[in-house]
């Protein structure tokens, strides 16, 4: 893999990397505001902060206050329509699906971007 060499170059690299993520209905946009917290969706949020911080474009959807987004993405209507509920969350990354019906980890989301450079 080519690393860009410079500072600046790394940050551009890195924001031409955009990971979107589809979430399944929440009471919230990050789903942690009810009297108990989820372990999941803290581990969901502890790694879009750690990706945010290495300089990569991260979006998060609802369905809720986000439609459009569903709708105007193929491959997660695609999903949903095939699975309904159930394939939510959806993960992307630069348009690419890379897991379904759960959150990926740092570690696969990582992975996932080596394999798309």
């Amino acid at each position: 893999m080519i690393q860009p060499s410079t500072v600046q170059q790394q940050t551009e690299f890195q924001s031409e990397k955009v990971i979107e993520i589809f979430d399944p209905p929440m009471c919230c946009p990050t789903g942690m505001c009810g009297p108990t917290l989820d372990q999941t969706l803290l581990d969901v949020n502890e790694m879009i902060f750690t990706l945010q911080s290495k300089g990569f474009a991260v979006k998060r959807y609802q369905m809720a206050s986000d439609p459009n987004e569903f709708l105007n993405n193929e491959s997660v209507m695609q999903l949903v329509r095939e699975q309904q509920i159930g394939a939510l969350p959806i993960t992307l990354i630069n348009g690419i699906i890379i897991k379904s019906s759960s959150y990926p980890s740092l570690a696969e989301v990582e992975t996932a971007l080596i394999k798309r450079t």
